[in-house]
């Protein structure tokens, strides 16, 4: 039900500089005039296909639309959205040039300024700076690097891993989560190619798939299978030691884990014991056999405060600490 929003992403897809492309509209029980709506782009232009989803809801409607690609590449893209002019073009290119990636993204650009939420401007900073393969596998567990509707990728690999799934989490997060899991590369590139849409009907608002709990969970369930955590499970110290920090981390001990030091910078809890386990300063992870750390701090900007820390005692990003959203 896009109608009003529809013709924008369609021009935007039809007057892409790169003209070799098919568009697969995947139509989920509309109700407006959207299916008619690309139906009249179909009459003026052969390359738009429409297409009636034989599940129901958005896992379904992806899954059929990868079950009828006929390209080696797939982009994304959502029906409120705007894409760049030269997103196809510099994305497959980028492919192309670079077969052993296996996704690409782009950075986005969030839009109507009015309705932007100081939240989610800093999730899309964060994410915006996330660019290299090395960021993005070093930083998946703090937040989804991608904006869906940005990212390209290789048809055939993903349909080999299971395309997308449907349960009780963000499909897309998942994705990216088991591409990582099994070792592929993911980039993204540094221009803004796609015009974000906020809105009150975003799904990450309105459905629980995408609510806090679903990605904990999520996150955890990938983590305790994270081959960085596994050589050094028996060294697991986690900095943050508050209540919401507990129940995230809940989520990580009931996959047979178990932490050895709490770190805190709060003069009240270093010194205290949470679960039998001793609350610290940061100061004690100044020592020669270094513990991994997992950093269970939500704010961007302690996060960063708590990399400088790390990384000033000689901790290595990806080797030594993880950050966890």
């Amino acid at each position: 039900n896009a109608e009003q929003t529809l013709n924008e992403c369609l021009d935007s897809i039809r007057t892409q500089s790169l003209k070799d492309f098919e568009v697969l509209a995947v139509d989920d029980r509309s109700s407006d005039g959207s299916a008619e709506l690309v139906r009249r782009y179909r009459a003026r232009d052969s390359r738009f296909r429409l297409l009636s989803n034989r599940g129901a809801g958005l896992v379904a409607a992806l899954s059929w639309g990868l079950r009828h690609a006929r390209a080696d590449l797939v982009a994304r893209m959502d029906a409120d959205d705007r894409m760049h002019r030269e997103r196809l073009r510099l994305q497959s290119e980028y492919l192309r040039q670079h077969p052993e990636t296996a996704l690409l993204g782009s950075r986005v650009r969030l839009f109507p300024q009015a309705r932007i939420r100081d939240g989610y401007r800093a999730y899309i900073c964060w994410q915006n700076h996330c660019l290299s393969p090395a960021d993005i596998a070093t930083e998946i567990f703090v937040e989804s690097p991608f904006a869906h509707p940005s990212v390209m990728f290789r048809r055939a690999l993903v349909a080999h891993c299971g395309g997308y799934r449907s349960g009780p989490f963000p499909e897309d997060y998942e994705l990216w989560l088991r591409l990582n899991h099994r070792g592929y590369r993911m980039a993204k590139l540094p221009e803004i190619l796609l015009d974000w849409r906020e809105s009150d009907q975003r799904a990450s608002r309105v459905d629980p798939r995408y609510g806090r709990g679903a990605f904990d969970r999520l996150r955890a369930a990938y983590l305790a299978v994270d081959p960085r955590l596994q050589r050094r499970a028996d060294q697991l110290v986690v900095w943050g030691s508050g209540r919401n920090t507990r129940k995230r981390v809940a989520h990580l001990l009931a996959q047979g884990y178990a932490v050895r030091t709490w770190i805190d910078v709060d003069p009240k809890k270093i010194g205290n014991r949470l679960q039998g386990v001793p609350v610290v300063g940061p100061e004690w992870l100044k020592q020669k056999a270094r513990p991994f750390v997992l950093v269970y701090v939500a704010n961007h900007g302690a996060r960063e405060q708590i990399r400088r820390h790390l990384e000033g005692f000689g901790y290595r990003r990806g080797n030594d600490y993880l950050m966890v959203g």
